[in-house]
């Protein structure tokens, strides 16, 4: 049984592979917040800006099998293009992990997609998944060392930013068998002055790169 939010088709606004279009499919539910409000501050994720709880968003429910799951996920991206080439889907939540496995990617890929996977890196990542994004939450157990991309949010957890601590972090996880790096503004009330941060971060630290969350800009979902 798989609990799914939503399945949407939109363009992916992030990290290294921004403009692609993709299908979205998030997971309900996650190990670091329980997606309420009143938890949020207790939570070792306090930034979360997506609403995972529950299965009534478009496309979501409960799927008893891969199947039926991977069927939902090709039926959404035969609405904008019916070839089944260049077929990309994008698991995210909430925590994908908790609920991604290899019947449901042996499923997807006997309909030819390329599977994508945005994880905060708490969990161990099942074999055959085409790209793997770690955004990694402080205070966390990260799990997954290596990966096609680290996307880190700056700063976390609404703390005053301190950018020599945030350098030790990066350093560390420059250590780590990443392909790529990315630094993310915190969406909040005080973004301009976190993108600000980002963009000193990445001039301090050049492997790092600027990501934007351009399906904000263009109003995708």
């Amino acid at each position: 049984m798989y609990t799914v939010k939503e399945i949407f088709s939109t363009l992916q606004g992030e990290g290294a592979q921004a403009g692609r279009v993709a299908v979205f499919c998030r997971f309900a539910g996650c190990n670091l917040w329980s997606g309420r409000e009143e938890d949020r501050l207790n939570s070792v994720c306090q930034f979360c800006d997506t609403d995972f709880i529950g299965t009534d968003g478009i496309g979501g429910g409960k799927y008893s099998t891969a199947a039926e799951l991977a069927k939902a996920i090709a039926q959404e991206w035969a609405k904008m293009n019916l070839s089944s080439t260049y077929r990309y889907v994008v698991f995210t939540g909430g925590e994908p992990l908790l609920q991604l496995d290899d019947e449901l990617i042996q499923a997807l890929k006997d309909e030819q997609f390329e599977i994508a996977i945005e994880t905060n890196g708490t969990l161990s990542a099942p074999k055959g998944l085409d790209w793997i994004c770690v955004s990694p939450k402080d205070g966390s157990n990260l799990v997954l060392l290596q990966a096609d991309e680290i996307k880190y949010v700056v700063p976390q957890n609404n703390e005053i930013p301190q950018k020599d601590k945030i350098i030790q972090r990066l350093k560390r996880f420059e250590q780590m068998n990443f392909k790529n790096f990315f630094l993310q503004a915190m969406d909040s009330p005080a973004k301009d002055q976190h993108l600000q941060l980002a963009i000193e971060l990445c001039k301090d630290r050049p492997i790092w790169r600027l990501s934007i969350q351009q399906h904000k800009y263009l109003n995708l979902p």
